[in-house]
């Protein structure tokens, strides 16, 4: 398998990189971007994802319409922001009837534009203009999409069937969002997309996964859903392949074994695609110099005397706070690919060997808990199904109507219940309704990436108004959100690792919880490399600069923070 090499890949118009949280994503997106560039060709990178990192990488203010990188001339970069896009469609939406109707109106529309399906598509809106337009076709030698993580990038993917069903299905207009009279008029727009994103000589979509056998069966399962979609010309790149390792050292030997096994086993689905490696860097993907080196080289730095760093604080001391502190509801969010997973089973095994009794469950629909473990220590454990909970939904507003309910009336639910909108409230009130259990247990939820989470909490209230509107809201739902902002009841436990990126984004993820007025204690560095001994260069190397990274979320977290050391699982 070769090195991904810039000069020797024919590349598409448009390039859209997807993955599952974590994998780097936006790393080769941008090394890629740059690389393109360097190589005097004009590029635009596009971020749509809500967890972007893009300002991060290149030491700029970004924004939606594009801005010139000056480190790299030729590239352009907009990052997509899903609320301000939401804002922004909201307006539209809203603004020709002020002054024509009245404040009570206008306001209910406000608020049925304010969940996470109205940001779905105001992001969705954004990118196809972006994707059908014919100027920056013109201007543009690349057009690359960094996209969300695999589950939020498959939903946008979908959108333009979904919505260009619905619209041809429609005759009382978009009721569960309320008057969204500008989706008519984005028909062909919509069908632009559909169309460049299935055309194998305009796109090309690249798998982006680690060498590891769950990231290697994710990127297997988004190719056949993307395959269903009609999006044939993909290729593989496998980041993060360790190729400095030595046989005297324990540490390298089992991580090389790990991955050259993974590598050997790859999923037949996407065996047969051309795929291609990016070694395992020793330096943070923190700047653009280098972005620029990722894809070349790696000057690995001799480090002497090298000492494992000592934890002060480990996932015991977490465990016994939560235990002692008496917290009903625990999450463990942040970024995808920290290990948020299999935190939250230890986190529960934990409590329930110190006899608390513990529900364990996933809103996360890329989710690997490991049910057998929990099941078999006493720990009840669910997880949301989508489609389940969305015929549950359904049935529930049906059997609602009145017998005698007109034919039209009838006509206006069944509508309403087949916008791509209903789903997100069906997943809402599973969600509520397995929180509501903390009243005699602990719940322990493990999380769906950071932006998919926060859209889903931030939508109470306005999902609170949707749900009475068409059936009452359940009490489960009315005691969510103070219990979620109750710092005696909830706690967020922050997930990352000692790397730039997952600690900026950590960093994100606390402040917009502030915002949401939900508080965290507790943070997790995960996998540190730097508490366990080798004697590899390259891996000493690494190890040092997770030291400062570890530094920095000690400072956020006001020393509550418990190292996990790196394991070999």
């Amino acid at each position: 398998m070769k090195n991904f090499n810039l000069s020797e890949s024919a590349f598409t118009k448009y390039l859209f990189f997807t993955g599952k949280g974590g994998v780097g994503k936006t790393s080769v997106a941008c090394a890629t971007a740059t690389g393109l560039a360097d190589q005097g060709k004009k590029i635009l990178l596009i971020s749509t994802d809500p967890a972007s990192n893009l300002q991060d990488v290149f030491a700029q203010k970004l924004n939606g319409q594009g801005t010139s990188i000056a480190q790299v001339p030729g590239l352009t970069v907009v990052n997509l922001d899903p609320e301000q896009e939401a804002a922004a469609y909201r307006e539209r939406v809203i603004s020709p009837f002020r002054g024509m109707l009245p404040d009570s109106v206008l306001q209910n529309m406000e608020e049925q534009l304010s969940g996470s399906c109205t940001v779905e598509i105001a992001a969705f809106n954004a990118f196809s203009d972006f994707l059908t337009d014919g100027s920056k076709r013109a201007e543009y030698d690349h057009i690359i999409f960094d996209t969300a993580p695999t589950g939020h990038t498959l939903r946008m993917l979908q959108l333009p069937s979904a919505w260009s069903t619905f619209i041809s299905e429609s005759t009382h207009g978009a009721s569960c969002l309320g008057q969204l009279s500008g989706l008519e008029e984005r028909k062909d727009i919509y069908k632009g997309a559909v169309q460049t994103l299935t055309d194998s000589n305009s796109t090309r979509l690249i798998l982006v996964s680690r060498p590891e056998t769950s990231a290697l069966n994710e990127a297997a399962r988004s190719s056949r859903e993307l395959q269903l979609l009609g999006i044939h010309n993909q290729i593989l790149i496998i980041n993060g392949v360790l190729q400095q390792w030595q046989d005297e050292d324990k540490v390298s030997t089992e991580i090389h074994e790990k991955q050259q096994s993974a590598l050997q086993n790859i999923p037949v689905e996407i065996a047969g695609y051309p795929a291609f490696i990016v070694p395992l860097r020793s330096y943070n993907l923190s700047d653009v110099t280098n972005i620029r080196r990722l894809l070349h080289e790696d000057e690995v730095d001799l480090i002497e005397n090298y000492e494992p760093i000592r934890k002060e604080k480990g996932l015991e001391h977490l465990i016994d706070d939560l235990f002692t502190s008496g917290k009903r509801v625990i999450f463990t969010m942040g970024k995808g690919g920290v290990g948020k997973t299999t935190l939250a089973t230890d986190i529960a095994l934990g409590l329930s060997s110190r006899g608390a009794k513990v529900h364990l469950t996933t809103t996360d629909p890329a989710n690997h808990l490991n049910y057998d473990l929990a099941i078999r220590a006493g720990i009840s454990v669910s997880r949301i199904d989508e489609a389940v909970e969305l015929e549950k939904y359904k049935n529930e507003v049906r059997s609602k109507a009145p017998a005698n309910m007109r034919d039209e009336d009838k006509a206006y639910i069944e509508e309403d219940l087949r916008s791509p909108c209903t789903q997100e409230i069906a997943v809402f009130k599973a969600f509520a309704e397995i929180v509501d259990k903390a009243g005699d247990e602990i719940v322990v939820i493990d999380t769906a990436p950071t932006g998919h989470t926060l859209l889903l909490l931030d939508s109470t209230q306005s999902y609170h108004r949707e749900v009475e509107r068409t059936q009452g809201i359940p009490d489960s739902v009315s005691r969510l959100l103070p219990r979620l902002r109750d710092p005696d009841e909830t706690e967020v436990v922050i997930v990352t690792l000692p790397e730039a990126t997952p600690v900026w984004e950590a960093e994100r993820l606390q402040a917009d919880l502030k915002r949401a007025g939900i508080l965290n204690k507790w943070w997790v560095v995960n996998a540190c490399l730097s508490m366990v001994n080798t004697v590899n260069p390259f891996l000493r190397s690494k190890a040092q600069g997770e030291i400062a990274w570890i530094d920095k979320v000690r400072e956020l977290s006001d020393e509550n923070t418990a190292l996990i050391e790196w394991k070999n699982i």
